[in-house]
């Protein structure tokens, strides 16, 4: 089993508002955080980083996670700390305003995976050479594609794709969805919107199906970002979860 994690600004954005990170607690438990900010004058990097250095910290310092009910509990209980963590940042800061950011998160143990998202972050998982979603955005699109108002064509395009529902630091409340994953899978994908609003999922399969090493494919899939234009901040957490023993 082997991960990596990488963030990029991208080719227009003068600083990078995106976190990411990877972290094992005492039982060698894994947590895979994205989170996208957003806000006037960095505060977008500064409500990204509250969240992912929060979750970082708690996970690494725990021995274990627990039951799946202890995991959501644990979950639920941090995303509404984090919250708190933002709006008082943004109450004491006068140039914050929009202060927020999306999550997507995935964390696996022994007996089970389980995802969760705010935002228009996502989440997939990797399986016989398919990628896999399993977060749901979010987005005033992703709505009106729902209520179908919208077709999937229409809503990439739309004006007001990037107009998100739900943030952390968005109100006093927010909820997480929470996705209970079956565990038998290749490996675990969390990205940003830089690396989808760029790449076709089949594009991204392509890359993840080379024969290379997994640093090399989430390199690669930053530069094929960039060479698109780099519209935006791109980053990404990838577990792979088969050996190279059980590869052969």
């Amino acid at each position: 089993m082997k991960s990596y994690y990488l963030t990029d600004a991208g080719k227009v954005r003068s600083h990078n508002e995106d976190s990411v990170t990877i972290v094992k607690n005492g039982s060698g438990e894994q947590l895979l955080l994205v989170a996208d900010g957003m806000g006037g004058h960095r505060a977008g990097e500064v409500a990204s980083s509250l969240a992912v250095t929060h979750f970082g910290k708690r996970f690494s310092s725990i021995s274990s996670i627990g039951s799946k009910l202890d995991a959501v509990n644990w979950l639920n209980d941090n995303v509404s700390e984090i919250n708190e963590s933002i709006l008082e940042y943004a109450k004491n800061h006068y140039d914050s305003t929009g202060l927020g950011t999306t999550l997507v998160l995935a964390l696996l143990t022994n007996d089970y995976l389980i995802f969760g998202n705010i935002g228009d972050s996502s989440g997939f998982v990797w399986k016989n050479g398919k990628l896999h979603k399993v977060t749901k955005d979010h987005t005033l699109v992703s709505l009106l594609v729902e209520a179908g108002n919208l077709t999937e064509e229409e809503a990439k395009n739309h004006p007001k794709k990037n107009v998100l529902m739900k943030a952390l630091g968005a109100g006093e409340t927010v909820e997480m969805d929470i996705f209970d994953v079956e565990r038998d899978v290749d490996g675990i994908l969390l990205c940003s919107d830089g690396l989808t609003g760029l790449l076709t999922v089949e594009q991204i399969e392509k890359v993840l199906e080379e024969d290379s090493s997994i640093e090399e494919k989430v390199k690669l899939l930053v530069r094929k970002c960039n060479a698109r234009g780099g519209t935006d901040n791109i980053s990404i957490a990838f577990l792979d979860m088969k050996s190279e023993s059980e590869k052969k």
